[in-house]
């Protein structure tokens, strides 16, 4: 490392990837922190400390921390222990099938499961108005694209299922109900 070169300075290719990584992570809902300081983390040769981390992002400790913490819970950053140390330091976890298939289990899949509750309900609600005369046209064309979209939420969910259990998928499903081909109940 040249005399001029800080350990705790980034690299241009860090700041680009960190920065690109981070915004990518802010584009699927996430903190954007949490992708820059994963960035780091993953670009290393070592694991790091909080106050190393700290440094090399220019954040507060209470962000790095916070930041660390829900990483932790995501899966994608562990605490690891270096003999001699004090400090906790940290890993990136480095299996992105791994990361990927726990943000679809517990992100992706829930709100494909709730939708599918919500449309269900909904059709039993449109089932009592389709008894109603002056409701049962309205009605009769609301539960037929309930139908559709509770449908594609199904394959969805399938889809994901599939994905998450066996990192594959057969996207055939997907292209009946896109195309037009969906059964009508």
């Amino acid at each position: 490392m040249a005399a001029n070169e800080s350990e705790d300075e980034l690299w241009e290719s860090e700041v680009m990837i960190s920065d690109s990584i981070g915004r990518l992570i802010e584009f699927w809902g996430f903190k954007r922190n949490m992708g820059r300081l994963w960035s780091i983390l993953y670009l290393s040769d070592r694991p790091h400390s909080a106050p190393e981390i700290q440094s090399k992002l220019q954040l507060s400790a209470g962000a790095v921390s916070m930041t660390l913490n829900e990483l932790m819970r995501w899966g994608v950053v562990k605490k690891v222990w270096i003999q001699g140390e004090r400090r906790d330091h940290y890993e990136a976890e480095g299996n992105f099938w791994k990361m990927i298939s726990r943000v679809f289990q517990e992100r992706e899949r829930v709100e494909v499961l709730d939708a599918i509750d919500i449309m269900q309900e909904a059709l039993e609600f449109l089932k009592a108005k389709a008894e109603e005369p002056d409701s049962k046209e309205r009605a009769e064309l609301q539960q037929a694209k309930v139908l559709e979209l509770l449908d594609l939420a199904r394959v969805g969910k399938t889809l994901l299922d599939t994905l998450i259990k066996e990192a594959k998928v057969d996207g055939t499903p997907l292209l009946s109900i896109l195309l037009g081909g969906s059964n009508k109940r």
